[in-house]
């Protein structure tokens, strides 16, 4: 779990990481109270931590209005649960034999237990929204939805004509800005914050979500299995194609390849696994990745530009530091 939040003021810092342990008992009281045939997996990703940066979302937007109470605290909770549901489908998706530094549960428990319990957190998520009524409910569903359309999206890849660019952005957009975006406007909704407020907040969430599935992209490549939780070059292994690969192909398409380039996209076409992992090495010292960490702060940048309209204050700022906090990572 985070154990620091550098958001620029030490009262909201406070506030957010002692509500984040509120958030940490309830996480667990999920799990615990989960049918005892599924409740070792479904506590094995709640027990492995993680940023928690959708509760923290929702409780730095609910200060755009009366600041946190019971049903934001709730609605904090509900978006974790479902973040987590989408990480044990993530995993069988992917084959991904680590999570957060421990084995996935579907390495564990095989892919038919880690469906289940990741179907069985979305249900416990969505009847905690249930109890907010029908605007949050209408804000799971739909987020939801944009959840599974956007791996089906990433899955069939970009329609003839379409640029593969353009397409992963809205797959990004989909698969992490969603939720990221809902937890926004959970924290403006249930402060009853304005408008302005609650619109800024959305597409700063949606935006925010794009740059940090950038930066993981990156990290994904450079950062050793301790410091990422999981085997680096991950995607790269399994044959998924992430922002840097897909820069590669682009440089490709428009004749502007190196030979380096070239060699990668090769490889990488490759049926076997392991000549795919032998790129790892090169496609780190390609500057393709440091164009898609340029991208990460682009849109982090743009992030923080929706906020604009809004005036000056300690909310905001947090806002501006949370954005740095996402491409940070990237040093």
């Amino acid at each position: 779990m985070t154990s620091s939040l550098p958001l620029g003021d030490d009262r909201l810092e406070e506030e957010v990481l002692a509500e984040l342990d509120d958030v940490e008992r309830r996480l667990t009281e999920a799990a615990a109270n989960a049918n005892p045939l599924v409740q070792t997996p479904a506590r094995h990703l709640m027990d492995a931590g993680g940023k928690r940066l959708r509760p923290v979302l929702v409780m730095l937007t609910s200060h755009f209005g009366s600041g946190i109470n019971d049903d934001v605290r709730t609605a904090a909770v509900a978006t974790e649960l479902t973040h987590l549901a989408t990480l044990y489908h993530d995993d069988v998706m992917d084959d991904a034999p680590l999570r957060r530094g421990a084995p996935s549960a579907q390495q564990l428990w095989g892919n038919s237990v880690a469906i289940l319990v990741g179907d069985l957190l979305f249900a416990k998520a969505s009847q905690m929204v249930s109890t907010l009524g029908p605007a949050a409910v209408r804000i799971q569903a739909e987020a939801f939805e944009r959840l599974v359309l956007g791996q089906r999206h990433e899955t069939l890849g970009p329609g003839e004509g379409e640029d593969a660019v353009e397409h992963y952005i809205d797959v990004l957009a989909d698969k992490t800005g969603s939720l990221i975006a809902a937890a926004a406007s959970y924290g403006t909704l249930f402060s009853g914050a304005d408008e302005t407020a609650t619109d800024a907040s959305i597409a700063y969430g949606e935006k925010v979500g794009v740059a940090f599935q950038l930066a993981d992209d990156v990290i994904d490549l450079v950062s050793d299995a301790e410091t990422l939780g999981k085997e680096p070059g991950t995607d790269l292994r399994a044959g998924v194609v992430t922002m840097p690969v897909l820069l590669l192909r682009a440089r490709a398409a428009a004749g502007e390849i190196d030979e380096i380039g070239a060699s990668i996209l090769a490889d990488l076409a490759s049926d076997d696994e392991d000549v795919r992992a032998t790129t790892l090495d090169r496609l780190r010292g390609h500057e393709v990745l440091d164009e898609t960490r340029v991208l990460a702060r682009r849109w982090a940048a743009d992030a923080v530009a929706e906020l604009d309209a809004l005036p000056d204050s300690a909310t905001k700022r947090a806002l501006t530091a949370f954005a740095d906090l996402v491409v940070d990572r990237l040093a």
